[in-house]
């Protein structure tokens, strides 16, 4: 599915003037149609995979207790 800049900005929740410099900078991939820049949306799909996984892993670590002594070893 394709969107244009405003519509990915909306989608990103970014503002339009940084989805612009990264459509520009090649940060973000984009087909120029001769009017405005269409942006295909599978291309976040692995960013907000990778985002999921991130919120998962610090929210784990979070709710990993701390050793009630901080000089206690593993000692297998």
């Amino acid at each position: 599915m394709y969107m244009t800049v405003p519509e990915t900005a909306a989608f990103l929740s970014m503002p339009e003037e940084q989805v612009n410099r990264y459509v520009l900078e090649g940060r973000i991939r984009a087909v120029h149609d001769g009017e405005q820049y269409l942006i295909n949306t599978s291309q976040f799909e692995t960013h907000f995979q990778q985002l999921e996984l991130a919120k998962a892993e610090l929210a784990e670590w979070r709710a990993t207790p701390i050793p009630d002594d901080v000089d206690i070893k593993d000692e297998d």
